[in-house]
């Protein structure tokens, strides 16, 4: 494969939408860390690369813009399963493409036409594709991934705080600050009754910071 077809076809799918301030490209590629992540904003282009690793293979993809944005107030967002790109609008105008020369001139569109919410509508915003399938589909995936190690800890503590009812959202609460974060509790009965001493690990010792 040459390295211009690599750039008009890259192994990735990538769908767009827009408000009345902001374009969003969400491309839906697995797994990519922020270190094989390259990504170069100008007035009328984005610049994605990626170094995949496999095979020393890279991924080059050029999004020549059909409308001017502001590169200093775009940003990206890296995520297990997509990247998002935002790009700041350079005028109000309703974007008819993501790329490629416009031929007309556009008006500005009533704000009721072009939403300010940055969430994505729920109908295709380009040809043949809907979004809301596609953002469904991203969900389904991001939720089937298994988070692990402190990551997991710290989600089965949000999960039974925020199914938790207030007794044991106060318990946990009073706990974790009495103790200097070594104790969590969910049993407000017990956790009531006095100050919640410190519990260090075995082999540590907690000592108070002296200024």
């Amino acid at each position: 494969m040459s390295e211009n077809n690599e750039t008009e076809n890259p192994p990735f799918k990538h769908d767009w939408y827009q408000t009345e301030t902001s374009v969003v490209i969400t491309v839906l590629i697995k797994n990519i860390t922020k270190e094989q992540l390259t990504i170069k904003f100008s007035e009328s282009a984005v610049d994605l690369h990626i170094n995949a690793g496999e095979h020393n293979s890279e991924i080059s993809r050029i999004f020549k813009l059909s409308h001017n944005i502001v590169p200093d107030q775009c940003s990206y967002r890296l995520a297990s399963v997509k990247i998002e790109i935002k790009l700041k609008k350079q005028e109000g105008y309703r974007w008819e493409k993501l790329e490629g020369a416009c031929d007309n001139v556009l008006k500005t569109l009533p704000q009721t036409v072009i939403p300010k919410s940055d969430k994505p509508p729920s109908y295709p915003t380009s040809k043949g594709k809907d979004w809301s399938a596609i953002e469904k589909d991203i969900c389904v995936q991001e939720k089937d991934e298994k988070p692990e190690g402190e990551e997991a800890l710290n989600k089965l503590f949000q999960d039974i705080y925020g199914k938790g009812s207030d007794e044991v959202k106060k318990a946990m609460n009073k706990s974790f600050m009495e103790s200097g974060g070594t104790v969590l509790s969910t049993n407000w009965r017990e956790v009531s009754k006095d100050k919640v001493e410190c519990k260090p690990p075995d082999g540590m010792e907690f000592k108070k910071w002296e200024s």
